[in-house]
């Protein structure tokens, strides 16, 4: 029974009586159309008349682009909805998560890292401005994950660290900040909690081991936390949770064990029943191998729907996927009652939101505010006092290497550490797409205060060139090619290694002859920054000096240099995971 009174609906009697009769007016296509959010493919006109008009879409999401386009396509999008659209963006981590000129505020990690509330706050609230003015309604945010195992990379960078009072503090003052935007709502990600499987379940299952009463403090003292905040909804992640899957119903076998998105003891024993949400679910998407590798997808998408989930994330084929929830419907294997119950929970959310009550012109802002929006300059602001508070100072073995000035080191090496190369960078270099080079923007800012900075270039590097020149690269330049030590550090005062790894495990040459991996620790002065994931010290534990800055974004390379410069002291930020990733030589 869902009660559209109560948290997080509050609606009127006039406003429960839409929702009432949109779902008896509705015929059994424009139903299941509700329960789809969709992907779009295309700006076309044509195209996304099609989505609202043939499969009744219940909400939308879309790849990146600039606002304007993005705009133009929701304005559409609602111009052909017979119930207005919910449309969502990722804006996890500032208004780039809803389209490609908004501005970037700071990841989960990155906020946590200045332990101030009211920098979830902001981000909530700027990032979702931001989407707003170019018309959407709902964001997939805040990550309200809980980082346990250093190896997880899926969401390292995106949770607000590995301490679940914080995390709830920061998702509690992220919603709230989204909710001081009119007509907008919030999904909390991934229930049941993700953060402690090192596998990434777009690839592969995930686990969550926790125990009935460890999960009731951590990511059920999260959850319970964003609930009595009025959460609006919920995506469900692909994470199964045997423990209290089985706690529930004590007949489960481990063979028949969901991901929470399939599983009825998690979406409806726990998060229903126990928790008492009354909010509308979503699945994540529905592509992701934790998801489709449990059953046939013909199975998987009445399946979702009948644990709990009221809406699913993304068509395979829409033709497809459209007839099989529909014959789901007509055959009962999706009962009229569970229909009514989710679609009472999205008409629910779509009329607390005002939806129902707006023109269509009305759904989506005027174009001419939107440059204004994305670009205010007090989101720059923001962003830059973020970066000023965040970098943290992790490891200082060697006390007196800081301050770094140009009188005591004016030959800074520059030692650029890539991520290992996976389908998704590579897809982003043939596109020509991702971000400038750190190292050369580090460069430039060291230079421009005085210091002589290069950056280093590995014997692979050489080889490289060889073989582009169309000659024949010479091997002895990385099998034999080792120099004194006192002739390979002659050449610099102190040593920077940039990791530059966004996700995955970083990328080094051999050590022979070449300086890629610090081994020289002890022979020179060197400072090791992790500007991509946190967890570097994994893989460079003899680092002596070793900083997270979380992101290399201009405003944060800035800070960098100045607290580099000014000193041990200067490092304002506070280690929001166990950056030494729980191994004991990262520490020596």
């Amino acid at each position: 029974m869902v009660d559209l009174k109560s948290r997080p609906y509050y609606l009127s009697e006039e406003d429960c009586q839409w929702v009432k009769d949109t779902i008896a007016n509705m015929s059994p296509e424009e139903k299941v159309g509700q329960l789809f959010f969709q992907l779009t493919a295309s700006h076309d006109e044509e195209y996304l008349k099609e989505l609202m008009e043939k499969y009744h879409l219940g909400g939308c999401r879309y790849n990146p682009a600039p606002g304007k386009a993005i705009q133009e396509q929701n304005r559409i999008l609602q111009k052909y909805a017979k119930v207005p659209v919910f449309i969502a963006c990722n804006t996890e981590a500032g208004g780039d998560g809803a389209c490609a000129d908004g501005t970037h505020i700071g990841a989960g990690v990155k906020i946590a890292a200045t332990d101030k509330e009211e920098y979830a706050f902001a981000l909530g609230k700027m990032a979702n401005e931001q989407a707003a003015a170019i018309g959407c309604n709902m964001a997939f945010a805040p990550v309200a994950d809980i980082l346990y195992n250093w190896e997880n990379t899926e969401i390292v960078t995106r949770a607000f660290g590995g301490d679940a009072e914080r995390v709830a503090t920061m998702s509690k003052a992220y919603l709230n900040g989204a909710h001081t935007i009119p007509g907008f709502a919030c999904a909390a990600k991934h229930f049941p909690g993700n953060g402690q499987d090192f596998r990434d379940a777009h690839i592969a299952n995930n686990v969550n081991y926790f125990d009935v009463e460890k999960w009731d403090e951590t990511y059920g003292h999260v959850y319970r936390t964003l609930i009595e905040n009025d959460l609006d909804a919920i995506m469900g992640g692909h994470i199964m949770l045997p423990s209290y899957a089985k706690a529930i119903n004590p007949e489960l076998k481990d063979e028949d064990m969901m991901p929470a998105t399939l599983s009825p003891e998690i979406m409806t024993g726990l998060l229903r029943d126990r928790l008492g949400f009354n909010g509308m679910v979503v699945t994540d998407a529905s592509h992701m191998v934790a998801m489709t590798d449990r059953m046939k997808r013909s199975e998987m998408l009445p399946a979702s729907i009948n644990a709990g989930c009221d809406m699913f994330l993304f068509f395979n084929d829409p033709e497809e996927d459209f007839a099989t929830m529909l014959g789901a419907y007509k055959t009962g294997i999706i009962s009229e009652e569970r229909m009514t119950e989710a679609l009472t929970r999205i008409l629910g959310l779509k009329a607390h939101l005002g939806l129902n009550k707006k023109s269509k012109e009305e759904l989506v802002p005027q174009p001419e505010t939107v440059e204004e929006v994305l670009q205010r300059e007090e989101y720059k602001a923001m962003q830059k006092s973020i970066s000023e508070d965040c970098i943290t100072l992790v490891k200082y073995k060697d006390k007196d290497v800081l301050p770094m000035t140009p009188d005591r080191y004016k030959r800074i090496m520059i030692v650029h550490i890539k991520g290992a190369e996976n389908s998704m960078s590579a897809l982003m270099k043939m596109l020509g797409g991702g971000k400038g080079n750190p190292a050369e923007a580090l460069k430039e800012k060291l230079c421009a205060k005085g210091f002589d900075a290069f950056i280093y270039e590995s014997p692979l590097d050489i080889m490289k060139k060889q073989i582009e020149a169309g000659e024949k690269p010479d091997l002895n330049i990385y099998f034999a090619g080792k120099n004194a030590i006192a002739d390979f550090v002659s050449d610099m005062d102190l040593v920077i290694t940039l990791c530059d790894v966004p996700n995955g495990r970083p990328s080094f040459g051999m050590s022979k002859g070449g300086g890629e991996i610090p081994w020289y620790v002890f022979e020179v002065p060197v400072v090791v920054v992790g500007c991509g994931q946190p967890t570097m010290l994994a893989d460079i534990p003899q680092a002596r000096t070793y900083i997270n800055t979380y992101d290399s974004k201009d405003t944060t390379l800035d800070a960098l240099v100045e607290n580099l410069m000014n000193g041990e002291e200067a490092f304002k930020g506070t280690d929001p995971i166990d950056s030494f990733c729980g191994l004991f030589d990262a520490r020596l």
